[in-house]
């Protein structure tokens, strides 16, 4: 749900927070002055007890600036870091349907740029912004009041002053936005190095690309500082003009003075003014500098969370007011084995898994809600539905079809192979097949269910996915597996890597599953890290497996060997459906059938 700026907290906060600004500063004006009036006053010698008011003021004045400076730091930055924390759920909950079909053409460092250093730059406008222009507006349109009615000519300086820096402000603002493309390419360039020289480190090392490595790092870094030193120019120059600006209106309020009826404490209270000033406003320049950072930051998250999903994210099911999930009342009843169906309904709530409800249409669903009705439409999360594709097609862009049309039926416990030439479409099915890519044409069903109806987040929990080159984390053998299993034990880990043939890998570790893994740790061959990523999938015990050519970058008897051993006996529950892609012919006479995608019309049942 979007939240209003009405109804967002944070938007009260911040507007508190420039308030508690205005006090503040307003108490360091009012000290300034008061503490100038008291000094000249008290050189005067005169009863002590007439400056008694003045010492209390100076007191009170003293103590409720930092009093109220850190209340508005309190409150504005709970404010700032509240939101940003939102924004980022928001952003990642944006991300899930564009991920992998739209990201694909953007670098990780791109995508991690836009979701940290962009969004943490537009949030931050909230306290670099908002916050210091309330409490400036605030604060320097008292001051000005209270400066005329004592004495008009010097409230007209003191208003010139804000106008000056207001112009300044707004150079400031123009020498940001033209220094910050520069900046930002240096900074992108910096992540996308980093990214590759600590994700390919060992690669590197190996082929002694790794001075190199380190060569294209500095050169990064050279040129995020000359960045840098031109953003600091424009700021110095915004700078110096600021101060230029107050010591002119300190000038002219001076030689005022002289001129003016008026006491010497009266006189010096008035011309420290505009220095008592220039803290409220002083803010403002880093402001509109802050606020291009922003709206430069602002449409760079809005070209990356803006994109068109290339899946129809529906919502997830609804949440009653007694905490469960809606789901239909009644459920047709499961047929048995021989085709007949079951004695009387399913009880409501309960999973049937692999019941088919023929003509269950979107709205359907999405009025019933709830992982129980999705659990008694297309299987519990143990079972695989009977998936079904006919006349399927489907695009990555508009540029034209990529896939089909295709016409797959994959019955629960399936064992197929997805054979042709690159760029047949093998891995646009398996997109599809795995939600991340949604049909153009034909129809893609869970038990005759349409899956575009379905919550992407219940159908994905019953999919798990192993591409080509599966990713070892830096970390330990037993933390690269929890990961797909957070509460599987020690015996489950070991039993699910023995089902993939990593018994003997797992015995030549010298620490067992506490051995940490690649970069940095004991390295992993090609061979081990395909069946690290199947071992995975099999863990996350997800009905649904699909692999992404997990074998292409392999010899052949490993190859081979890698494949048997997914599909020995005893590796996999009858009830989990597994769909292969390759362009290998190692181990496809294992399949129950292979599929060649350049020529739909061909299914070859493995002999």
């Amino acid at each position: 749900m979007t939240m209003t700026a009405r109804s967002d907290p944070s938007t009260v906060s911040v507007v508190r927070g420039g308030v508690l600004g205005a006090v503040a500063a307003a108490a360091g004006i009012a000290l300034t002055a008061t503490s100038g009036w008291l000094i000249v006053r008290a050189a005067e010698r005169p009863v002590i007890l007439t400056l008694l008011t003045a010492i209390v003021m100076v007191r009170a004045f003293g103590i409720a600036r930092p009093v109220f400076r850190y209340w508005e730091r309190l409150v504005s930055h709970d404010a700032a870091l509240g939101l940003l924390a939102r924004r980022r759920t928001s952003a990642y909950q944006a991300l899930i349907p564009l991920t992998p079909a739209r990201l694909g053409t953007r670098r990780r460092s791109e995508v991690l740029t836009g979701v940290v250093d962009d969004l943490t730059d537009e949030v931050e406008a909230t306290v670099r912004v908002t916050v210091p222009v309330i409490g400036a507006l605030l604060a320097g349109s008292l001051v000005v009041a209270l400066t005329t009615a004592l004495e008009p000519t010097v409230g007209a300086v003191l208003a010139a002053l804000m106008v000056v820096v207001a112009a300044i402000c707004v150079v400031a603002a123009r020498l940001e936005t033209r220094s910050l493309d520069q900046l930002l390419g240096a900074r992108d360039e910096v992540a996308r190095v980093a990214a590759l020289a600590t994700s390919q480190a060992d690669q590197l090392q190996a082929v002694g690309a790794w001075p190199t490595a380190l060569r294209w790092l500095d050169d990064a870094h050279t040129g995020l500082a000359q960045a840098t030193r031109r953003v600091s120019l424009g700021r110095a120059s915004a700078a110096a003009g600021f101060l230029i600006a107050v010591g002119g209106a300190v000038v002219t309020v001076a030689v005022l003075m002289r001129d003016l009826d008026a006491s010497g404490p009266v006189k010096a209270l008035l011309t420290l003014t505009p220095v008592a000033a220039s803290e409220a406003i002083a803010p403002l320049v880093d402001a509109m500098r802050a606020r291009a950072r922003a709206r430069a930051a602002a449409g760079r998250t809005r070209a990356l969370l803006g994109l068109e999903p290339a899946v129809r994210a529906v919502p997830p099911p609804a949440v009653t007011d007694a905490g469960c999930r809606t789901g239909p009342e009644n459920v047709a009843p499961r047929p048995t084995a021989a085709g007949s169906e079951g004695s009387g309904p399913a009880v409501p709530g309960t999973a049937v898994p692999g019941t088919a409800v023929p003509g269950t249409a979107a709205s359907d669903l999405t009025r019933w809600g709830g992982s129980n009705g999705l659990a008694a439409l297309v299987g519990d999360l143990s079972t695989a539905p009977d998936i079904a594709l006919h006349g399927v097609t489907a695009s990555w862009n508009s540029q034209g079809p990529h896939l089909g049309p295709v016409d797959l039926d994959l019955p629960c416990g399936s064992r197929v192979a997805v054979t042709g030439p690159n760029g047949a479409g093998k891995s646009t099915l398996l997109a599809v097949l795995a939600r991340n890519l949604d049909p153009t044409g034909g129809a893609f069903t869970w038990n005759g269910v349409d899956v575009s109806g379905l919550a992407l987040t219940e159908v994905r929990d019953r999919i798990a996915v192993v591409d080509d080159e599966p990713h070892v984390f830096a970390t330990t053998l037993r933390n690269n597996l929890t990961l797909a299993a957070p509460e599987a034990t020690d015996a489950d880990l070991l039993a699910g890597l023995r089902r993939v043939g990593l018994a003997p890998f797992v015995e030549s570790l010298p620490h067992g599953l506490d051995t940490v893994l690649g970069t940095g740790g004991r390295g992993v061959s090609g061979g081990e890290r395909a069946r690290l990523g199947i071992a995975r999938a099999l863990l996350s015990r997800r009905p649904v497996v699909l692999l992404d050519e997990p074998v292409a970058h392999l010899d052949p008897p490993t190859a081979r060997a890698v494949v048997a051993d997914l599909l020995a006996e005893g590796t996999l529950e009858p009830s989990r459906t597994i769909v292969m892609v390759t362009h290998r012919d190692e181990g496809l006479d294992l399949f129950d059938r292979v599929l060649d995608i350049a020529d739909p019309t061909r299914t070859a049942a493995a002999e």
